[in-house]
């Protein structure tokens, strides 16, 4: 992997400063530290056309053999396993169709001892990221230079250049990966370059379980429920001179369901998150806000929905942004240490409603 240092970022947010640090350190990952370049600016985004790659895994006389001499350890009932013993950098196409199966199935798995693929590069992981669907490139967050499609999350001890919330109480934000995008990510990968000593974990939870907990008259109610997922808010964050200062594309408010079905495993999920939700439609504000500030409340106390990935060195964490939410755990931010991670972020279907008449082959 490249460590070359570039010189020709030009913002006023002191990262020509932080690369330079980084440089004078020996930081082995200078060249994909986050740039933002103020002429970037993309048209909206186009539909097209998703199908699942785990749709194909269904047809395997075994959906899971891409694990026969891999460990596999469940980190809790509902969410969450761990693998070792998978090389993601050499799977082949069927493995990789049975892998989005098990992603989607068990809604997160941590893969340790991922160094050939972390040290493969951008230029193979964009590459092995296209064949779960279309990569995404994010509107407001940093890339590296000359690759728009990887998003950076990088945080020192004195800069940071994520979307998160100074004026709160608890740093915990939980969200759905840009859910205000027509078609947003399904599976999705992160990987950490460099994490501190301890803390900086990811947090995630099963939005299929927290939704299983809720009343079924209540979750009949919620299946005919749409809201309305916005950017505007990270827009503005941005354009406030936060995190760059840089939006590549117009922020847009999309219309989803408030429970939506997986299209592989047919379940459902609640979909909303307090990042992107504003408003249930057709609901006057106080009722639109009961609702949702209920089940916001519902997400974040649902531990026994929830699991915990913990940051190895290579380390790669792929979940199911569909039927997913997380939140980093800023407890590190006081301590020396960076955090710096690579996320790759194949788009997925329009998501759809709980209540479509659909057939499943699960």
């Amino acid at each position: 992997m490249s460590t070359t240092t570039t010189t020709t970022v030009q913002d006023s947010t002191g990262l020509l400063a932080l690369k330079g640090k980084a440089q004078e350190e020996g930081y082995k990952y200078t060249s994909l530290l986050p740039v933002f370049p103020q002429e970037e600016h993309y048209p909206p985004l186009t539909p097209f056309e998703h199908v699942d790659p785990g749709h194909r895994a269904l047809q395997h006389q075994d959906p899971r053999s891409f694990l026969a001499n891999a460990q596999v350890t469940q980190l809790t009932p509902p969410i969450g396993e761990e693998i070792r013993g998978v090389n993601l950098a050499t799977l082949d196409n069927d493995g990789k169709d049975e892998l989005a199966l098990e992603v989607a199935r068990r809604k997160v798995v941590v893969l340790r001892d991922q160094q050939d693929f972390i040290e493969r590069g951008p230029d193979f992981w964009l590459d092995w990221g296209r064949y779960f669907g279309r990569l995404h490139i994010h509107p407001t967050s940093g890339h590296p230079e000359g690759y728009p499609h990887l998003h950076l999350v990088y945080r020192d001890q004195s800069s940071s250049f994520n979307y998160e919330q100074s004026d709160r109480t608890v740093a915990t934000s939980w969200h759905s990966d840009v859910s205000y995008e027509l078609q947003p990510p399904g599976l999705t990968a992160l990987f950490l370059l460099a994490s501190p000593e301890t803390g900086g974990d990811t947090i995630y939870t099963s939005q299929v379980t927290t939704l299983k907990r809720l009343s079924p008259d209540f979750v009949a109610f919620l299946r005919t429920l749409k809201a309305v997922h916005s950017g505007h808010e990270q827009a503005d964050y941005s354009r406030s001179g936060k995190r760059g200062g840089v939006v590549r594309r117009d922020p847009v408010d999309n219309v989803h369901p408030v429970v939506r079905r997986h299209p592989v495993t047919g379940e459902e999920a609640l979909y909303v998150n307090r990042q992107f939700t504003r408003r249930i439609v057709g609901f006057k504000k106080e009722e639109s806000d009961a609702i949702l500030n209920f089940l916001y409340d519902h997400i974040d106390k649902s531990i026994d929905s929830q699991v915990r990935a913990r940051w190895e060195p290579y380390t790669v964490v792929l979940w199911d942004n569909r039927v997913t939410a997380h939140s980093a755990i800023l407890d590190f931010i006081d301590e020396k240490g960076i955090r710096h991670g690579v996320r790759i972020t194949p788009q997925a279907e329009r998501p759809i409603p709980a209540n479509e008449n659909l057939k499943f082959d699960n």
